[in-house]
């Protein structure tokens, strides 16, 4: 049996739209309620969120009966990290604060098995796998991963091209609140210059042939974001979807 077809990673090679959210309670039953919302993908944030394996496997379990493809960001571009969230059962990672092309090839190598990387042969006894029920998982789990690589500073942006040109990376996602402060701006991404390096970024990565992502926190800048040609668009996060509503509903009636 070999490992299961990413349909995430199918999609951005056939040019579909997929629109995402932020998962950051780090929690296995808050993954379970956005998994019902609608959403064609999940971050899974191991960076800012408070997250460990333990609750990535939880929500990755939490979210296997969902149609919302689970994208488990790590802290760092680290092999052994990106291994145990990959033998957790992880087919779509995110790593944040990719500055060269030798750092985009060094984790394209951590995602493949030997030779063509360094990834830990230890699957058959993790949930990758099922529990070794997934036999072929070794032969053929290569193709199936699916890597994002975050370009969020003005580093990146100046490899972004040679970036680019790395065999195995599937998409690069904008990091537009890093970006925006390594720019000047802190935090605002909505500043003029900050959106025509963005623009820019995303004609550069579509016309490579590579899938572009962002996230958007407000109506105007995922829309922003579409109109510039972002395939993969996250459009809120949960923490912030709460706080809202909440606030909200307490304004209105406090009021009264």
């Amino acid at each position: 049996m070999p490992a299961p077809s990413n349909t995430f990673k199918l999609a951005l090679q056939n040019g579909d739209r997929l629109i995402g959210c932020w998962s950051s309670f780090a929690e296995a039953v808050t993954a379970e309620i956005m998994g019902t919302a609608g959403f064609d993908w999940l971050v899974i944030d191991g960076e800012h969120a408070p997250n460990d394996i333990r609750s990535v496997r939880d929500q990755l379990m939490a979210l296997s009966s969902s149609p919302t493809h689970p994208v488990v960001r790590v802290p760092v571009g680290d092999t052994a990290l990106i291994k145990m969230v990959l033998d957790a059962g992880a087919q779509t990672i995110l790593v944040p604060m990719v500055e060269s092309a030798q750092q985009a090839q060094e984790l394209v190598r951590a995602c493949r098995y030997p030779p063509q990387g360094v990834r830990g042969v230890g699957a058959m006894a993790s949930r990758a796998t099922m529990y070794g029920t997934t036999t072929d998982y070794i032969q053929t789990a290569d193709t199936q991963i699916c890597l994002l690589v975050q370009v969020e500073n003005r580093a990146g942006i100046e490899a972004l091209d040679e970036i680019l040109k790395v065999e195995g990376v599937s998409g690069v996602f904008i990091g537009p609140a890093d970006l925006s402060t390594d720019m000047g701006h802190q935090g605002d991404s909505t500043a003029p210059e900050v959106r025509a390096v963005i623009a820019d970024a995303m004609t550069r990565i579509r016309a490579a042939g590579k899938a572009p992502g962002i996230l958007g926190t407000t109506d105007e800048a995922s829309q922003a974001y579409l109109d510039m040609g972002a395939q993969f668009l996250a459009v809120g996060i949960d923490v912030m979807l709460l706080t809202r509503a909440a606030r909200a509903l307490a304004a209105q009636w406090k009021g009264k």
